[in-house]
């Protein structure tokens, strides 16, 4: 009875094994999903930064090369309406803040949208699944420059001219202020005369957002 019993125990035996081999590589390839999808979060982090920092470059830049004292109303509306924005340096903006997150991009700009495709330097790592050391996070991402603000319309013109220049000149050769209304019905007066920073009114005019 005792032989029988150790015989019956020494046939149970290999299938415990091959149940516990079974149960652990299981659990490294657990292990390996969570590893692949930390990976798979890092690059789509990495995109969504980089599509980013290329939209707000352009934004940032949108009155590169002009003088506001010599824009016109239809220099404003083009402005307003997108058709004066420029990628340069975008994309390589773009490639900065990929970098900074131990990513490479591909950058696409199609103004006012710009798409990063970004793949990770680092790969899951070694594991119990082969060829996963060679695997890299890869995302994309989209990033597009709005307009929050068109011109606010004038007053209708007056059959004797005002004794009064408007606000910001107006006078011989000296543009008046340019008024815009903007979403949450916020009114942006800027006076060309004294434009201050550029950059921060590019900012105010128009929003930069991540894009399905």
């Amino acid at each position: 009875m005792v032989t029988a019993r150790a015989r019956d125990e020494g046939q149970a035996f290999p299938i415990y094994v091959v149940a516990v081999t079974g149960l652990l590589f299981a659990a490294f390839a657990f292990v390996v999903v969570g590893m692949a999808g930390a990976t798979r979060s890092d690059a789509q982090g990495a995109a969504d930064a980089a599509a980013l920092a290329a939209a707000r470059e352009a934004r940032d830049n949108a009155f590169e090369g002009m003088n506001p004292l010599t824009l016109t109303q239809g220099d404003w509306e083009k402005i307003l309406s997108g058709d004066r924005l420029v990628a340069l340096g975008a994309c390589a903006k773009a490639d900065t803040f990929a970098a900074m997150n131990d990513a490479t991009a591909v950058c696409e700009a199609n103004i006012p949208e710009f798409k990063v495709s970004v793949t990770t330097n680092g790969t899951i790592g070694e594991s119990v699944i082969p060829g996963s050391e060679g695997i890299h996070g890869k995302a994309e991402a989209k990033a597009v420059i709005e307009p929050r603000c068109s011109l606010k319309p004038g007053p209708a013109p007056s059959p004797t001219p005002s004794p009064t220049p408007p606000p910001g000149g107006g006078g011989a050769g000296t543009p008046p202020s340019v008024e815009f209304r903007c979403k949450g019905g916020v009114a942006l007066t800027f006076d060309p005369t004294k434009p201050g920073s550029l950059t921060q009114l590019a900012r105010r005019l128009f929003s930069v957002r991540l894009a399905d």
